[in-house]
């Protein structure tokens, strides 16, 4: 297959959830990519393109293929089938939203595939009822920063572009499963203390807002929903908070379910806390990355047009 054979593409920001405080509901593109190439086939077939993805299901047994498969199968229609080149630089089970990223562009594959001429806030829908929530999915399809609500019947979201921030990742190389982490989380919380937490993330979204970086990034650390509980599960987290702090960093999270942790910094300053993590972690992989103002994009192959000749 040549690029020529290719029928369209779709490539697909990265994202973080949380940011502390807004469990589930709060998320963020970032600038990691999945991409998929789509060519015709006789049968589906999906092959890895880069390390990151190797050993995926190589078959119709592929994440991708059934978030597709189902969206498709809710208006009555069947895909044809489809080689999918699948390249991707988002690490799995990490906290960087690989799962989400596939599923958003499995609504993209669905949409272009069967034509069902999904709005954003479809897509957002179908993405949402696999994910669970909207927050990695919402940042995945419409980039920036998103404040979402996923219900059953609904899913409404809230995006703000022009995030002007760097994100410093570390990454370390071990998993954490979303279940493992979900596991440590308690069943509830006494009223007081949920009042306490809605509050937390309250003002965070407020200083998301308002672009108030100190104010988010000191209720990040203040959160009471999740973080108390997976700090157990990567040790490296106090650390890099302590770190980054001394180089200046608003603040700093699990991403998602971690294990990687993000700190938010000024623009023009993350390489430089790149640089000083890096040397401190040199067991993981520590990154700068920005937050894309766009999200899922499908390129077309362009329609030749006929000559005069012809």
């Amino acid at each position: 297959m040549t690029e020529a054979d290719m029928l369209f593409s779709i490539t697909v920001p990265a994202s973080t959830a949380n940011l502390g405080p807004g469990f589930d509901s709060v998320g963020m593109a970032l600038s990691r990519y999945l991409k998929l190439s789509v060519f015709p086939c006789d049968e589906w077939r999906f092959e890895a393109e880069t390390d990151v993805v190797a050993g995926i299901p190589a078959g119709t047994e592929n994440l991708i293929y059934q978030v597709a498969k189902r969206t498709a199968a809710h208006f009555g229609k069947e895909l044809p089938p489809c080689l999918v080149k699948v390249w991707s630089d988002i690490p799995l089970a990490r906290g960087l939203g690989s799962s989400a990223a596939a599923i958003a562009a499995a609504v993209e594959l669905a949409n272009e595939l069967a034509d069902l001429k999904l709005s954003v806030r479809d897509k957002l829908h179908f993405a949402s009822l696999e994910e669970g929530h909207p927050d990695n999915a919402g940042a995945s399809l419409s980039g920036g920063l998103v404040i979402g609500l996923h219900e059953k019947d609904e899913t409404q979201l809230v995006s703000i572009k022009d995030v002007d921030i760097d994100v410093v990742v570390v990454i370390p190389f071990y998993e954490v499963l979303t279940k493992d982490a979900r596991d440590v989380l308690p069943e509830s919380l006494t009223f007081s203390k949920a009042v306490e937490a809605s509050a937390v993330s309250n003002l965070l979204v407020a200083g998301l807002m308002s672009k108030d970086w100190h104010l988010v990034g000191h209720m990040m650390k203040k959160d009471l929903f999740h973080q108390p509980y997976r700090r157990a599960l990567v040790p490296e987290l106090a650390k890099v908070e302590h770190e980054a702090g001394l180089c200046g960093a608003y603040g700093t999270a699990l991403s998602g379910a971690g294990p990687t942790i993000l700190s938010f910094i000024e623009k023009g300053k993350g390489e430089e806390l790149k640089a000083r993590l890096a040397s401190k972690f040199p067991h993981c992989e520590v990154d700068c990355l920005h937050v894309p103002d766009t999200g899922a994009a499908v390129e077309r192959k362009p329609v030749k047009s006929a000559s005069p000749a012809d």
